[in-house]
């Protein structure tokens, strides 16, 4: 059955004016036939319009490529996801010698290396970038040891890349045309801004559509979140994971658990090889999000039903304008009820919380959680470290849902974010919180 693309267009543009996002694009591969429209505009300043070709960054979406360039090498019998990292890079290494020997690219991929991994380090333009990165990395402490829960880690991500450099004798830009953009005949997906000048390319806003003044994230990043798409692209890879042998022979390997999430409230319960992995109303949904300065990026797959979306939108409240479009469409499309996120119950769990007070740090945050009147929590995030001046500090009053289950949200913030805490009975307690563990120091 054929999707009604004007009903769809003129769907983004509501959705999109009520959650205050300046400009979005979207397309879905449904029953044989890609689907595109867009609305609004690239920059609030210029007025320029958002057109279905339009490049927006994808963020942390690109990691779902870089864990399929490394897939491409394992199939080609260059690289099994159990080699140790140092076995490929003689410049790697982390602060305990014990994890630099035991990380493997399984750990990259899976988020399960513990590296205390937010390093967003510009080691400038040059096709050294990568290397000097991964050679930076020394001095990182591990979260947790090597393989003992999840955590969020864009320097994995970027170790990786430096692999597929290692392994394949080229910069990791031309490594990923030679691999999937020019295989798939992606015209629009570039990772540096000479490129992705020549289109038309969308600048960030805040979520009330200010202008950011940063544009886009260092090169040295990029096999974490460099790359800029147009949404057709975007739908156009996320199809391939759908087809053995458009890309790999086995795409569907890419979405066999690897671990459990903690904090299973963040956009999934489990993780595959680069991918999040949940179920919706009794469907597989394997997905991923990205952010960066001020721009949103997601894409979903239906393995069941063939459909792939993806939406990206340069600001406004992201976190429910996609949520709703997912409602929208997929309630249409396959009569799937989107799970609601997570909110308060209508009656709070009792507990005692003094057990979870104190200081949670790991690289470029600190996280102060104190008890208030009533007994409640209140979480306060402070940026530190190479994250001043790219991230902002949060606030949360948090209500109890369970016995180690808590809801917040920022002031002005129109979604609840869910925080798990974790006491390791031979270690330090840990709290899980936008997809990181970050362990108590005090």
């Amino acid at each position: 059955m054929k999707a009604d693309i004007e009903h769809w267009a003129s769907c983004l543009a509501a959705l999109a004016a009520d959650s205050e996002v300046p400009g979005a694009s979207l397309a879905f591969w449904h029953d044989g036939e890609v689907y595109e429209c867009a609305t609004g505009v690239l920059n609030t300043t210029t007025g320029a319009p958002v057109g279905t070709d339009s490049l927006f960054q994808i963020g942390s979406v690109t990691k779902v490529w870089t864990a399929t360039q490394l897939m491409l090498l394992a199939e080609q019998g260059r690289v099994t996801l159990d080699t140790p990292v140092a076995e490929i890079l003689p410049e790697f290494r982390v602060s305990d010698p014990r994890a630099t020997a035991a990380i493997t690219l399984r750990h990259l991929l899976t988020h399960t290396s513990g590296i205390d991994g937010d390093l967003f380090l510009d080691t400038g333009r040059g096709d050294d970038c990568l290397r000097r990165y991964v050679e930076a990395c020394a001095d990182l402490e591990q979260t947790f040891p090597v393989g003992d829960s999840h955590s969020y880690c864009n320097s994995g991500f970027v170790i990786a890349g430096r692999i597929i450099e290692q392994l394949t004798g080229t910069v990791w830009d031309q490594a990923l045309r030679e691999q999937i953009c020019e295989p798939l005949g992606l015209t629009h997906t570039w990772t540096l801004p000479e490129d992705v000048l020549r289109f038309g390319a969308a600048v960030g806003h805040d979520e009330r559509g200010a202008l950011v003044p940063r544009w886009g994230l260092p090169r040295s990043v990029g096999p974490a979140g460099l790359i800029c798409a147009r949404a057709a692209d975007v739908v156009a890879f996320g199809r391939a994971h759908l087809t053995p042998g458009a890309l790999l022979a086995d795409p569907a390997f890419l979405r066999q658990a690897q671990v459990e999430l903690p904090n299973p409230h963040c956009g999934g319960r489990q993780w595959g090889i680069g991918w999040s992995l949940d179920e919706w109303d009794g469907h597989q949904v394997v997905s991923h999000t990205g952010d960066t300065i001020g721009q949103h990026a997601v894409l979903w797959a239906l393995p069941e039903h063939g459909t792939v979306i993806a939406a990206l939108i340069n600001g406004g409240r992201s976190v429910e304008f996609q949520h709703r479009l997912a409602t929208e469409l997929l309630r249409e499309l396959h009569a799937i009820d989107v799970p609601a996120p997570i909110a308060p119950p209508e009656r709070p769990a009792h507990i005692d919380v003094d057990h979870f007070t104190g200081v949670y740090e790991r690289a470029g945050s600190r996280i102060h959680v104190t008890a208030g009147e009533g007994g409640r929590l209140s979480l306060r995030t402070e940026p530190t470290g190479i994250l001043v001046g790219l991230a902002r500090s949060r606030t949360l009053d948090l209500v109890a849902v369970d016995a180690t289950t808590f809801v917040g949200r920022d002031e002005g913030d129109s979604v609840w974010d869910a925080v798990v805490f974790e006491q390791r009975p031979d270690g330090p307690s840990y709290l899980h919180y936008s997809g990181r563990a970050t362990p108590k120091i005090s």
